[in-house]
């Protein structure tokens, strides 16, 4: 039970942040990653991505939103939130983004 409390209160926070940096950088996708990202930018496929926040972001891309999430998840060792569009994904969702990436939900809810 305290452990779905405070996964809950994490997501939220992360959902926060997320939307905040959104708005401040008027990016499309925000990747907030489960831990400390070790780099400031990255590429996945044709989608370049900077560090702003704790969160990477990036402009509108040709690849569907699902990919981007799993590809971003994988560079970076999982997702605590991700948005498009200012619209965050859910619980669900998120798991399964990171579940394609090959990232356990348990070990993104640790961090």
């Amino acid at each position: 039970m305290l452990r779905a409390v405070f996964s809950a209160v994490v997501t939220s926070a992360a959902l926060l942040a997320a939307a905040g940096v959104q708005a401040q950088t008027g990016a499309y996708y925000v990747a907030t990653p489960a831990a400390a990202p070790a780099k400031e930018r990255l590429m996945t496929r044709a989608t370049p991505w900077r560090l702003a926040n704790g969160s990477f972001v990036a402009a509108r891309a040709p690849e569907r939103d699902q990919l981007l999430c799993q590809l971003v998840a994988r560079d970076v060792g999982g997702l605590s939130a991700f948005s498009v569009g200012g619209k965050p994904y859910d619980a669900a969702a998120l798991d399964k983004c990171n579940g394609k990436a090959g990232i356990v939900a348990t070990a993104v809810a640790k961090n």
